[in-house]
């Protein structure tokens, strides 16, 4: 395997919107702690919303209003979920596919893990 990428892509954002970085071999740093925090509370909380939303949209006479409010938070929910999933995806170890004798072909699934 090779190392992962060597920039960590932090759970919130700097001056004027921009994404903010953390150059860190260390994973239990207090930045990299604290970002560890925010990504629980930010998957919990998407977590908690889309069980909200089910229920709201159950109602067929939820108000335009809610559905708006809904909306607008699970896009937001979404975004930070996107955010983390590209943050801990950039962590990962890239395979050494060479070192295998294979091409580009993935990782394969036995037939079994398909039902």
């Amino acid at each position: 395997m090779t190392p992962h990428n060597e920039l960590r892509l932090l759970p919130w954002l700097g001056p004027e919107g921009k994404p903010c970085y953390l150059s860190t071999d260390d994973n239990s740093g207090h930045l990299s702690r604290l970002a560890d925090n925010i990504e629980a509370t930010q998957l919990g909380m998407a977590a908690e919303l889309l069980e909200g939303a089910a229920e709201v949209l159950g109602h067929e006479d939820a108000e335009p209003d809610e559905l708006r409010y809904l909306a607008t938070a699970l896009a937001e929910a979404l975004h930070e979920v996107l955010r983390v999933a590209t943050s801990r995806g950039h962590r990962l170890p890239i395979p050494d596919l060479t070192a295998r004798g294979g091409g580009n072909e993935g990782p394969r699934l036995q037939a079994a893990a398909f039902g």
